[in-house]
């Protein structure tokens, strides 16, 4: 889940991106906003299936870096974050210091959620753009239908990469029929086949 420092800077200095939130510090207003990011990062309403990141150390206008002191008591409290059970379900996020541009900073990386809704607080916070917003109620049946598709056993679920040259009659004859049917099943099946073919 960690990302390159090349990946890093792309996402810091693109000021439009609805992946990235940019806080200085973790003072203030910072650690409630920064938890409604990672909340928003993990709905992925965007549906783009790739991580959010929240960056502590970085002006948010542009993406400059301020030169945090980053500490393990610092470490510490943003990994809390995630297992604090205001955030839930609890999302799958990592928490490490980096260096950009020979400064520190705490990257946070989130990742899109298999169960959403999340929630923070009980609420479902969403990106809209570059801002974080509150779901509505279509946003909702977004996120929920997502859910109950992700919720399809394994062997109901599409997989979207496969190919029609992917498949292979003779393998799923030898393989799969002979052990998901009985042979005296199979050879009803046959002979009703090739009644059918015969019509």
């Amino acid at each position: 889940m960690s990302l390159t420092d090349e990946q890093l800077f792309a996402l810091l200095t693109d000021i439009e991106s609805d992946r990235v939130e940019r806080k200085e510090s973790f003072k203030g207003d910072a650690p409630e906003k920064i938890r409604q990011a990672i909340c928003a990062f993990a709905n992925d309403l965007p549906g783009h299936g790739e991580a959010g990141v929240v960056f502590i150390g970085a002006r948010d206008k542009e993406g400059s870096l301020v030169g945090l002191e980053v500490t393990d008591e610092l470490l510490r409290s943003l990994a809390d974050i995630r297992s604090d059970g205001n955030i839930l379900p609890i999302p799958s996020m990592t928490v490490e210091k980096r260096q950009l541009q020979g400064r520190e900073l705490v990257v946070i990386t989130v990742m899109p959620a298999d169960a959403p809704p999340v929630k923070y607080k009980g609420r479902t916070y969403i990106r809209t753009g570059p801002r974080r917003d509150i779901a509505n109620q279509q946003d909702e049946r977004v996120l929920n239908e997502r859910r109950r598709y992700r919720d399809l056993p394994f062997d109901l679920q599409p997989i979207s990469f496969a190919k029609l040259v992917d498949l292979n009659r003779s393998a799923f004859e030898s393989e799969y029929l002979l052990g998901a049917y009985a042979p005296d099943v199979l050879a009803k099946l046959r002979r009703a086949s090739e009644r059918l073919s015969h019509d």
